[in-house]
């Protein structure tokens, strides 16, 4: 489980079918201080309405994020599983 800012939302005209209807998120992993870039950006799956600025908790579980998906040969492997509300 990581701490992300989410960057933006990542549009796709042909994806997996285990991804169509689900948002796509690009997110910023942070450092351990909660504010510094740590490494690339990343594509998670969103089902809780986070938007560009807002601070979350991403897991890297592709079996949980499969299983989100409804499919297990998705290739789905990040999801954001909370929205940080405050610090």
């Amino acid at each position: 489980m990581f701490v992300a800012m989410v960057e933006g939302r990542a549009i796709s005209t042909i994806k997996h079918r285990s991804l169509r209807g689900w948002k796509l998120l690009v997110v910023q992993p942070l450092g351990f201080d909660g504010k510094t870039p740590e490494g690339d950006p990343l594509l998670a799956i969103d089902m809780l309405g986070a938007g560009r600025g807002t601070k979350v908790l991403i897991s890297n579980d592709g079996k949980g994020a499969r299983d989100m998906v409804g499919d297990t040969n998705s290739p789905a492997r990040w999801a954001v599983i909370g929205i940080v509300d405050h610090e």
